[in-house]
């Protein structure tokens, strides 16, 4: 049986092996193991308000475990302690993840003013993990003064990151106008900086160039009301010699802070905490659905007949979400 009270004093303490450990606890799906992890994060609801999250995505062979620990370094060394949660994609077949982020960032993982954490993303969609909000939690509740998001590549979906971060920022590699029609409108809308990485050696004048369109294509978007002037904003970055990384990083602080001093950093938080609560709630409610054999084998006998098309998708859930009204009296 888990003892929540000593995992969270430990992880207040700042024990990356308590926070491994919870981690893993809160991505269990055994019943047992919810409840503990529920628990555990109701103890430590209060902690780490005030660390930074921030989501990265970026174009497929972008750099962004090189990106990562690059920025990482640079973050540890002026005294930051930095979190990273790597989304691994996960089989569609077997189920099963790589988890190779760890060895893709062998230094910053030997920091010991570091932590990185692999996940899969097993069934979740999005571009993060089931459990990526509750991770974020953990990692903020230890201490951790940065929490930086890897999710798992650039798509339509990957914008489900920016219901969990406070910024979002979009590492793409030097390349023509055909990449600049490939990243669609959805995911320009949300992000908050744009990095163009592999700024170095010959591909510096194509980085120049390649940002100097997505800063052209930012002009032509509404400006948000979240954003001061200016943002948001492309820039060159360079992982493999560290250059831009610091203007990268006063870029990321003076948006955090003009949306801290406008009240947008607060009203951002609320309504994320808001949506996590409606997802936990429909969550919640799968699981029971699921749960319930009786309607288990009436959503099965449903689901075959929807596929042999001798019912509706619309008919067939309505009478699958009648049965439930009747049975929990609603």
């Amino acid at each position: 049986m888990t003892d929540t009270a000593e995992l969270a004093n430990r992880i207040r303490a700042g024990d990356r092996r308590a926070l491994a450990r919870a981690i893993t606890l809160i991505e269990s799906t055994r019943p047992d193991h919810r409840a503990a992890a529920t628990e555990l994060l109701d103890r430590l609801a209060e902690r780490g308000a005030g660390a930074m999250r921030i989501g990265l995505s970026g174009t497929p062979g972008v750099g962004k475990s090189t990106f990562i620990e690059a920025f990482g370094q640079m973050l540890t060394r002026i005294g930051l302690r930095v979190a990273v949660l790597a989304v691994d994609p996960s089989s569609t077949r077997s189920g099963g993840s790589i988890l190779g982020d760890k060895t893709r960032m062998p230094e910053l993982a030997r920091d010991p003013n570091a932590f990185i954490r692999p996940s899969p993303s097993q069934t979740a969609l999005g571009g993060v993990a089931r459990r990526t909000r509750e991770a974020i939690a953990l990692c903020a509740a230890a201490g951790y003064d940065l929490v930086l998001v890897e999710t798992v590549g650039v798509g339509q979906s990957e914008t489900m990151v920016a219901q969990m971060t406070d910024l979002f920022v979009l590492l793409l590699a030097p390349a023509g106008g055909d990449e600049l029609q490939g990243v669609k409108r959805g995911i320009m809308e949300i992000a908050d900086l744009i990095l163009v990485n592999k700024a170095d050696g010959d591909l510096l004048a194509a980085a120049r160039r390649t940002r100097a369109d997505y800063a052209g294509a930012l002009q032509l978007l509404r400006r948000r009301p979240q954003d001061p002037e200016g943002f948001p904003r492309a820039l060159c970055v360079s992982a493999a010699d560290g250059t831009g990384l610091d203007a990268a990083w006063e870029a990321m602080r003076a948006l955090a802070d003009w949306r801290r001093d406008s009240g947008v950093w607060a009203a951002r938080r609320a309504e994320q905490a808001r949506s996590w609560f409606a997802d936990e709630v429909q969550a919640g409610l799968m699981a029971r659905l699921a749960a319930d054999a009786g309607l288990a084998r009436m959503t099965e006998e449903l689901g075959r007949a929807v596929a042999e098309g001798r019912a509706s998708p619309t008919a067939a859930a309505a009478e699958v979400l009648a049965t439930f009204d009747a049975k929990t009296g609603a």
